[in-house]
């Protein structure tokens, strides 16, 4: 019986370059997002708490508000509509254009 857990066929997403490993910089962490604002969920595996599930890695979603540290994510996905809780050490704001 093998392992089917969270973290499953994830090892490229969920590995850093030895190079860019440990902390990470002080300006993603304390950036703040307004709501309705459009982010990208970029993990960084690094930091587990406030990780959504590796499937939603590369996607873009719309800020509904903030939750303690957290923040909740609307991602559309096929027809239906997803609210994530994602800490900001996993987003960052979409560049337009």
């Amino acid at each position: 019986m093998r392992s089917r857990g969270f973290r499953r066929k994830s090892r490229g997403v969920l590995t850093k370059e030895p190079r860019h490993r440990g902390l990470q910089s002080l300006g993603r962490l304390l950036h703040k997002y307004g709501d309705g604002e459009k982010v990208v969920v970029k993990l960084d595996p690094g930091t587990h708490k406030g990780m959504p599930h590796p499937r939603y890695h590369g996607r873009v979603g719309i800020v509904e508000e903030r939750r303690g540290r957290a923040y909740v994510v609307k991602i559309t996905e096929g027809g239906k509509t997803r609210e994530l809780m994602i800490r900001p050490e996993h987003l960052t704001p979409l560049k337009e254009g």
